[in-house]
Order: structure tokens, then C-alpha cells, then sequence
């Protein structure tokens, strides 16, 4: 079974499971596992030859937003379907993904690794 991957903002569970799937880097969480109450459709999008065009999400806790830290793709290309609506997560201070009980963080293209308290 592979360990549980969690995105938080400031300690608040935005998506949580052990069914993710990582591609090119990122954590793709399935659509079941994500708390769409904290996700708020953007206006952005973007292409990928390989996956087709990602729809982004706000991530808004405590009045805070997050623009864009979130994407899926609704319409995946060929080999990306089995990932339809899999949400993924910008690794970027506020927002942490947790993998394996280890938060990762990207601060200024820098990454911090901190240990999980038991």
C-alpha cells in the first residue's frame, strides 16, 4: 500500500489518500479524496500536448486565496485518461504536500524538507 499523500494550508486538509498518482513530479489526488469546499474555479488554463488543457483552481482557507495552486484536466488526451478530474497542487508556502509522513515545501525555487512530529 503506498504511503498517504495530504495537501494542507496552514494545517487545514485540502485533499487526502493513498489512491494518488505522481506524474511528471506532481501528486495527483483522485476527485473523491479532494474537499472542494476550499477550491474556487479560476479563469486560467493551460496546454499540455501529452494531457490537454488544465483547468486551474483558487484555494481559499480562512479567507486566504491561493490563486491558482490547483489544476485538472476535465478532457484528458489519450494516455492521461485514467486521470480525468485528478487534482493537483502547486508545492509552494502556504500550501504543503505531505508524502510518506515528510512535508515538502518550495520556497523561492528552493525546496525545504521538515520532519512530521510522531
Amino acid at each position: 500500500m503506498a504511503p498517504t499523500a495530504t495537501a494542507k494550508v496552514n494545517g487545514t486538509v485540502i485533499a487526502s489518500s493513498d489512491l494518488y498518482e505522481t506524474v511528471e513530479g506532481n501528486i495527483y489526488f483522485p476527485p473523491h479524496s479532494v474537499n472542494s469546499e476550499f477550491l474556487e474555479k479560476s479563469d486560467t488554463s493551460s496546454y499540455c500536448p501529452r494531457k490537454g488543457t488544465a483547468a486551474f483552481y483558487n484555494v481559499k482557507v480562512d479567507g486566504v486565496t491561493i490563486k491558482d495552486a490547483a489544476w485538472c484536466y476535465p478532457e484528458p488526451k489519450d494516455k492521461f485518461r485514467p486521470f480525468k478530474d485528478f487534482v493537483a497542487f502547486c508545492m509552494y508556502a502556504p500550501l504543503m504536500l505531505h508524502l510518506k509522513r515528510v512535508p515538502f515545501r518550495l520556497h523561492k525555487t528552493k525546496p525545504v524538507i521538515e520532519s512530521i512530529p510522531e
